[in-house]
């Protein structure tokens, strides 16, 4: 490119440059495009190879179109290179400005990264400019800075050029060249590309109107004599949600006329239980389970769906409600909640159902001592827990500094959690009886259950089990939970009682148990030994069970077994 007659090869060369400009922005789709810059570089800058590396939507970039060789276009077209590599690749050799030039000497590192390449070899540069087969040069493709502020734009491809037809590194024109050709070359592609989109979106405004034709008809047809009910309501204004029109499957679910549902709302109608799910339901794509009144005074429990009927000029118009029959499922959803939560032999709570309602009267926050004379004052207008979080002086007054503000008031979120409703579980202190009521957790093992199950059968065994359920649940209170822990392990949550109280319960309870059982024909009898544990705020339902479980050992242990073996 740069000879003795260095201005007559510039002037040819601008001729070409304009020629092969004027192709790139008159090519018809992308991928044209795309082989177009690619040419050009071969016909136009007097290169051998030329490849048009495009960055892909994840970041990548993809070997998009090559020229000048057959063989090389076959190898590398629609191979990726990942964006680490190329970026590596624009930080390494020399800067000639927009350009990225990386000898031989220093490109050889790049041999076996991820980028696809050719491969060519030759003897050593004869002199300082020759071009080595293994040099490599590329030219960064950026989009136009649309703020006109200058710098680059994002980086949108990558040229990859190599051996320059006079066998010479560009000069200083060479590389002008090049660098204001990858210029016009990323303003061709990003163009091409902005055709193709404008393209794909009229393709698809126009199947999209066709589609909207086509289906009015359709939405018409489905509406009426869809199988699950639909109405149509008002959005907006003063009559916001007023039914206007409704389907014949939504009118006998309810048992109401059409003529009469275009008096009422879904608010109207709606459990006044539910009608805070109701509100809460948005209108477009809002989804809610809730029950609505039918004409006979009953409810019935349905899933609604809601999505918007937009008109194309003002807008959306109506809330189109999708009401979904789903009483069987809610009915067969508690049927499985209890299955899961309640033992499938006794029928009483199972473990898990156990340590949730074990849990929900526990916190994080520890037993404490009885709080000061503020605190009780505190306690009776239902700011207990807001109180805990104060130091109290000997007398019981909150201490303060001089500027009359309380000290210790913690400022983190755990202050606020004390606003809550929880009541603070405590237990009796000491193993005297104290007067003070708490959760006793009554940990209760059966006493020669295992000889019944090898002498009788499993069989048996079941039927024993289940009687002394019901045995416990007669013989606690209506709010106590009586829970079968597995096996022949039982757990009683007896709220409200002090140590002798508990004590007392755990004697009627191995009373009612050690009667002969009848099984078979047969009778056979079971003992029972039973530990006491209590529960309070900083315990986990874990905790409290181990605690009850080895009181219970100890009490087991401390009987002969004469008398812990009922038979």
């Amino acid at each position: 490119m740069e000879t003795e007659s260095e201005p007559y090869v510039r002037l040819a060369t601008l001729r070409q440059l304009h020629q092969v400009m004027a192709d790139m922005n008159t090519a018809r789709s992308l991928a044209d495009t795309l082989q177009t810059v690619a040419d050009g570089v071969v016909t136009g800058l007097g290169y051998e190879l030329a490849c048009v590396n495009l960055v892909r939507p994840d970041g990548d970039l993809v070997a998009a179109a090559l020229a000048g060789n057959p063989a090389a276009e076959a190898l590398i077209t629609g191979r990726v290179g990942s964006r680490a590599s190329w970026d590596r690749r624009l930080t390494m050799g020399e800067a000639w400005g927009d350009l990225r030039f990386i000898p031989h000497t220093e490109g050889w590192v790049l041999d076996e990264d991820d980028v696809p390449q050719w491969y060519t070899d030759g003897p050593a540069p004869r002199f300082e400019d020759e071009w080595h087969p293994s040099d490599r040069l590329f030219a960064p493709m950026y989009t136009p800075n649309v703020s006109g502020a200058g710098g680059r734009g994002e980086l949108i491809g990558v040229l990859s050029v190599d051996r320059p037809r006079n066998g010479r590194r560009p000069g200083a024109w060479g590389r002008e060249a090049l660098q204001m050709y990858a210029f016009q070359a990323a303003i061709a592609i990003s163009n091409a590309r902005l055709r193709a989109n404008m393209q794909r979106a009229l393709v698809r405004l126009e199947r999209e109107q066709q589609a909207l034709r086509a289906s009015e008809e359709s939405f018409r047809q489905a509406f009426e004599y869809a199988p699950s009910g639909m109405a149509i309501a008002e959005m907006g204004g003063d009559q916001h949600g007023r039914i206007l029109r409704t389907n014949d499957a939504l009118c006998r679910l309810l048992g109401r006329p059409a003529s009469a549902m275009r008096r009422y709302s879904f608010s109207d109608l709606v459990h006044p239980e539910d009608i805070g799910t109701l509100l809460r339901t948005s209108a477009e794509g809002g989804r809610a389970e809730l029950r609505l009144g039918r004409r006979d005074g009953t409810y019935v429990w349905v899933h609604l769906r809601n999505s918007v009927v937009a008109d194309a000029a003002d807008g959306p118009r109506f809330l189109l409600t999708h009401v979904e029959d789903i009483e069987d499922r809610k009915r067969r959803e508690l049927q499985l909640a209890h299955r899961a939560s309640h033992d499938a032999l006794t029928g009483l709570p199972n473990s898990a159902e156990l340590r949730s309602r074990l849990g929900a009267r526990l916190c994080q926050r520890p037993q404490s001592l009885p709080p000061g004379a503020v605190a009780s004052l505190d306690a009776a207008y239902g700011h207990a827990d807001f109180a805990g979080d104060y130091d109290y002086d000997d007398n019981g007054h909150p201490a303060y500094d001089g500027n009359g503000h309380g000290f210790d008031f913690r400022a983190d979120a755990e202050a606020f959690e004390a606003f809550d409703h929880h009541v603070h579980t405590v237990a009796p202190e000491g193993e005297t009886d104290d007067g003070t009521k708490g959760l006793a957790v009554l940990f209760c093992d059966l006493d020669g259950f295992k000889s019944i199950n090898d002498r009788f059968g499993h069989n048996a065994g079941d039927e024993v089990l289940i009687e002394v359920a019901r045995r416990l649940t007669h013989g606690v209170r209506d709010g106590d939970t009586v829970a079968r822990l597995g096996g022949d392990e039982f757990v009683v949550l007896a709220d409200g009682l002090g140590r002798a109280d508990a004590q007392d319960l755990a004697v009627r309870l191995r009373n009612a148990i050690i009667p002969p059982i009848r099984v078979d024909g047969r009778a056979v009898r079971v003992g029972a030994s039973f530990g006491i544990g209590w529960a309070h705020c900083g315990m986990t339902a874990d905790e409290v069970l181990k605690s009850a479980d080895e009181r219970m050992y100890v009490e087991k242990r401390s009987r002969p077994k004469q008398h812990r073996r009922a038979g």
